[in-house]
């Protein structure tokens, strides 16, 4: 399993710039025809966010702050927390049904099918970047300073990555022989998105929810990710200062991506003649 891995390393490293400029033109295919074109990209999660904004906080009057008493603004908590989830949301949606997408290129006998799912995750990463820079810029417009800390999201987005990747070859290769995996995953993510602290927060849940709730709540690997970004924007807290939960994280991933690595390159010598 670990020579797997390994070879799979070495195919994306040997093939960098075949995946760079395939994951170009795939974020701007994904939009042609269309008269605004790319910019589609950044108006729907944009959209999104005024709608869990007007929801959750003018409408419900969510309420949160920084450090149990410092009021924050709750734009910035929201968007602090849902920007990792728009990346890993697009690149398991996209991630999954990248076989059958680029099945011209998979029925093709010299093209290394093994890149295909790191495609669509390096094309996710460039609305990701945009929406980095917008909350920083939307923080700054609130009158909070970027700092050190800030730089911990990078760290936490090659966290998305990994764990991303992972369930995409996953997801991907078993949607060749099961259709149906395409429409779970997306209520999968309907779900996740809810049972992830985006919108709430969970330290609000201490007293209505029973403790082992709560530490069902904390298993999901999204939690670290969200929570990570919010202590990189707002509460300053590195990263190791969560060591348990660092390592589960990083323990998981590890898990996950070469269960998908594995799946991948057995299932994809029947690829060609599935799809």
């Amino acid at each position: 399993m670990k020579q797997t891995s390994e070879n799979i390393f070495v195919e994306v490293v040997e093939n960098r710039q075949l995946i760079k400029n395939l994951a170009h033109n795939d974020f701007k295919v994904k939009f042609a025809g269309s008269y605004l074109g790319t910019i589609w990209a950044f108006i729907q999660p944009v959209v999104t966010v005024l709608i869990y904004w007007f929801v959750f906080d003018k409408a419900i009057g969510m309420r949160v702050s920084v450090h149990g008493d410092l009021p924050l603004p709750y734009v910035l908590w929201l968007v602090s927390g849902i920007i990792p989830w728009f990346f890993f949301s697009d690149c398991i949606s996209s991630g999954t049904s990248v076989l059958v997408e680029y099945s011209y290129l998979v029925k093709k006998v010299v093209f290394n099918v093994d890149i295909l799912p790191v495609v669509k995750i390096f094309s996710s990463i460039f609305v990701h970047i945009f929406f980095v820079l917008f909350t920083v810029v939307l923080f700054l417009f609130f009158g909070y300073q970027p700092d050190l800390y800030i730089l911990q999201v990078i760290y936490y987005s090659m966290g998305v990555l990994f764990f991303a990747l992972g369930l995409s070859y996953l997801t991907s290769a078993i949607s060749v022989f099961f259709p149906d995996v395409r429409q779970i995953v997306n209520i999968a993510l309907q779900i996740w998105i809810w049972v992830t602290p985006i919108m709430w927060n969970i330290n609000d849940m201490q007293a209505r929810m029973p403790a082992v709730v709560l530490k069902l709540l904390k298993v999901n690997p999204l939690y670290y990710i969200v929570m990570g970004y919010r202590e990189a924007f707002i509460e300053k807290v590195w990263f190791w200062e969560h060591p348990e939960l660092t390592l589960y994280f990083w323990i998981l991933t590890g898990f996950i991506c070469l269960l998908g690595v594995t799946v991948f390159k057995r299932l994809k010598v029947h690829f060609a003649d599935m799809l």
